[in-house]
């Protein structure tokens, strides 16, 4: 698979875990992670990303919304 495949499925993996446990509907969270740039973020950490499961690379994005002042 290549890289920008990979890229992309765990970005829609995490924008899906987010939606679950921010109790928010798709939409929601694709905005929210538009407004703070969160898939030019997982694209641009996806060296180290790619190493880690989607609970840690989760908990990376959240650590991350909550520096840049999300009120998650």
């Amino acid at each position: 698979m290549l890289e920008q495949q990979q890229i992309l499925f765990m970005q829609i993996r995490i924008l899906r875990m987010a939606s679950e446990r921010f109790c928010l509907t798709l939409k929601a969270t694709a905005e929210l992670f538009k407004r703070f740039d969160v898939l030019r973020y997982i694209r641009e950490c996806f060296g180290i990303f790619h190493m880690e499961g989607d609970e840690a690379v989760f908990e990376d994005v959240r650590a991350y919304l909550k520096a840049k002042g999300a009120n998650l």
